[in-house]
C-alpha cells in the first residue's frame, strides 16, 4: 500500500466538515489520509513491540 492512498471517504470528510460550518480546501483529504497513515504506522510499531500482530485501539 502507498503512502500517498487516500484512505478516507472524500464526501464524508467533507460533510463533516460543513456540519462544524467551516469549508474545506482542496488538499484537506489528502493531508487527513496522510496523518491516517502516520497514526497506523505508529500503532502497527506499538503493537509489534508488545508482541502482537493485532492492532487494538489502545495503539492508536
Amino acid at each position: 500500500m502507498s503512502k500517498n492512498e487516500i484512505l478516507v471517504v472524500a464526501s464524508k470528510l467533507k460533510d463533516t466538515v460543513k456540519a462544524h460550518k467551516c469549508q474545506s480546501s482542496g488538499d484537506l483529504v489528502e493531508a487527513v489520509s496522510d496523518k491516517i497513515h502516520e497514526m497506523l504506522e505508529m500503532a502497527a510499531k506499538r503493537a509489534k513491540e508488545n508482541g502482537r500482530a493485532t492492532i487494538r485501539k489502545y495503539d492508536l
